[in-house]
């Protein structure tokens, strides 16, 4: 019986075959090619786009010569965690008293909910966006990363996107059960893509609560 590790937090969705996509992406494909009754093992075939499920942006995804996801330092994808609540509003504005929740380094996420509609034609149409402010904000701490449980921090002209990628900080987009970090207390967040030279890349992205919030 494997034995599991107290504190870890999975805050990612499951890729499976033909599951949801940003509008005009390109459709996810997980086929079986081989089995153990036909062949004595098995093996799937993948063919996806890079945005698929919960994923990263790299700088490359906007910015012409920005950095792959395989140029990014290794310490980018593994920090502090700083879990903001923004439930209940359309555009995620800065407010004053994030100024001693946030810290240099963090890798802020941004809970709203919204992937209870993960699956539904409804996900991806509408979603709240991060504000222009909150963006700016972000980028003066100078955290790590921004993850959100949101298909995008925001629609076109994707100024948001542009702003944080350009400053050199990856998102995290589609991510899941944040719920689940609320009230824990201190938290790190782990999120390793695969060293691929793309735009982005789906991650298994976790929570590990520190020892001292466990029961």
């Amino acid at each position: 019986m494997g034995l599991r590790m107290p504190g870890l937090v999975d805050l990612s969705h499951t890729l499976a075959d033909s599951m949801p996509v940003y509008p005009g992406d390109d459709p996810t494909r997980l086929i079986r090619t081989r089995s153990i009754e036909d062949d004595g093992y098995t093996y799937f075939r993948m063919e996806t786009g890079m945005h698929v499920g919960t994923h990263l942006d790299a700088p490359l995804h906007f910015i012409q010569g920005g950095a792959p996801v395989s140029a990014l330092p290794v310490e980018k994808f593994a920090g502090r965690g700083c879990l903001i609540d923004a439930r209940g509003q359309e555009v995620i504005e800065y407010k004053p008293e994030y100024d001693e929740m946030v810290s240099p380094g963090d890798i802020v996420l941004l809970r709203t909910d919204h992937s209870r509609l993960f699956g539904t034609a409804g996900y991806y149409l509408e979603h709240p966006v991060v504000g222009d402010c909150l963006g700016e904000f972000l980028i003066a701490k100078g955290i790590k990363m921004l993850g959100m449980d949101l298909p995008s921090p925001d629609q076109p002209p994707f100024t948001v996107h542009k702003s944080l990628l350009g400053a050199g900080i990856p998102l995290l987009e589609n991510l899941t059960n944040l719920a689940a970090l609320e009230g824990q207390g201190d938290f790190e967040v782990m999120a390793f893509p695969l060293k691929i030279a793309s735009e982005g890349c789906p991650v298994r992205v976790v929570a590990r609560l520190m020892p001292s919030t466990l029961p």
